[in-house]
């Protein structure tokens, strides 16, 4: 069994939450967060757990074998290290750091220390992603002539998530909270990106971040990669990430559909119904006794991190 601790219980904390409960190997014994009544609420829910506002004192629990940190961007740094330092295995809420320098700061502590220390990036855990992955291995669309990643938002942040840092430009943008899913994507399944050419577009306010991105780059093999992405628009929401061949085409929509067809067919959708993914909270736990896991740790995150630097760079 492992002890759980949650720092940061915003809407993205409280996700995994469930998670956590219902893993028969996983117990949440302690919460923080800076609002009181947010931590308590929500220890009471769990059970009446410990609740903290202050994260050292939650680090100082000796009852705490790993710590969740879903706190905003800003603030991954001093925890994380802090974590680092209480020798508690993390996990993280990506983007791995606020910085460059804090990411690679943060991955070689983590490694130095020889805990357990991950990404949360659930598409790897999803079947639809999992199955992107099975068939791009198996050559569906045969040799990759393009990859594009397309995001489309009526509005930034959207509902669930209106926030300060959501929609700063320091910390928030949907190039950082969205593309960077499929960033690690695109260096999972692709290898290295070279050759970053950005355009942003911002608002008048220097505080908000970017209304509209246009970014072409280059894999390792010259193969092009065109990401674009606009917020404040008519329609829904659409993310999609497809990936064009010499036989086919494969594309990832809305974190959930997968579509394909081969050269000059319709495309369809690609059942999913046999896809098993492995588990985040189970890749864990055999990462703690020391087993073989299908994690991305941080050094994955740090090589996200640089990048999202590339991307966000106002030119």
């Amino acid at each position: 069994m492992i002890h759980i601790g949650i720092i940061g219980l915003g809407a993205i904390g409280q996700r995994l939450i469930k998670q956590f409960t219902e893993h028969e190997g996983a117990a949440i014994v302690a919460v923080c967060d800076q609002l009181e009544t947010l931590a308590k609420e929500t220890a009471e829910k769990l059970g009446g757990l410990k609740a903290y506002t202050d994260y050292k004192q939650l680090l100082a629990n000796d009852e705490v074998d790993l710590v969740y940190v879903a706190v905003p961007p800003k603030f991954h740094h001093s925890i994380v290290m802090d974590a680092i330092r209480a020798n508690k295995h993390v996990l993280c809420e990506k983007p791995l750091a606020n910085s460059l320098e804090e990411a690679k700061e943060m991955a070689d502590a983590a490694k130095e220390a020889g805990i357990v220390h991950a990404m949360n990036f659930p598409l790897n855990y999803g079947q639809a992603a999992t199955k992107f992955a099975k068939l791009i291995d198996e050559n569906y669309i045969g040799k990759l002539r393009r990859l594009q990643l397309a995001m489309h938002f009526p509005e930034w942040p959207r509902s669930w998530q209106r926030n300060e840092w959501v929609s700063g430009r320091e910390q928030g943008g949907f190039v950082l909270e969205v593309g960077v899913h499929f960033i690690q994507q695109t260096l999972k399944l692709f290898g290295d990106i070279h050759n970053i050419q950005t355009r942003l577009e911002f608002p008048d306010d220097s505080v908000l971040c970017e209304t509209g991105i246009v970014a072409t780059a280059e894999l390792a093999d010259g193969t092009p990669v065109l990401i674009e992405g606009i917020s404040g628009l008519a329609g829904k929401e659409h993310i999609g990430f497809t990936a064009y061949g010499s036989e086919g085409v494969l594309t990832l929509e809305n974190w959930g559909g997968l579509r394909g067809g081969k050269t000059g067919d319709d495309l369809k959708p690609i059942s999913l119904e046999e896809v098993a993914p492995p588990r985040l909270i189970d890749e864990l736990l055999k990462a703690v006794d020391g087993e073989e896991v299908e994690l991305y740790d941080f050094e994955v995150g740090y090589q996200a991190q640089k990048v999202l630097e590339e991307l966000r760079k106002e030119r």
